[in-house]
């Protein structure tokens, strides 16, 4: 497999607060607050901050019961996962599947924009909880 064009799509910060967060990182640290969305498929809402090739989102809980909200739960706020994209989500997958890595869902789950993607479980991560992504142009 062979993803040396992958690259760093944004990291994931899981907030229990997302107007305290947001104004963290766009009144103190100054990054630019590109645009704040509900996702209804994830039960969450997102703060996009682009920073560099990347982004970083601010991802809240819009309910109980939700992956984000049982890590907040578990964990506190915090680093919640890391996400690169990869140009073919499908043989990436494949290629995980073959060699043992646990996924957390069997196959690639679709956003409304189009964008792919998979996550990989933290115990085959070495405890990182990594979001594979394929947009539109890979």
């Amino acid at each position: 497999m062979d993803n040396r064009d992958a690259r760093l799509n944004h990291l994931a910060i899981a907030v229990t607060d997302m107007d305290a967060a947001v104004a963290f990182y766009r009144d103190v640290l100054g990054l630019p607050l590109d645009r704040v969305e509900d996702v209804p498929d994830e039960n969450a809402k997102v703060a996009f901050l682009p920073l560099g090739n990347g982004e970083i989102e601010l991802v809240q809980p819009t309910s109980d019961g939700t992956g984000v909200a049982k890590w907040l739960a578990r964990h506190g706020p915090g680093m919640h996962h890391v996400a690169i994209q990869v140009r073919d989500l499908d043989a990436t997958v494949a290629h995980l599947k073959t060699a043992g890595v646990e996924l957390t869902s069997p196959e690639p789950r679709r956003k409304a924009d189009g964008t792919r993607y998979a996550f990989i479980h933290p115990k085959s991560a070495f405890g990182v909880l990594i979001e594979l992504y394929e947009t539109g142009g890979g």
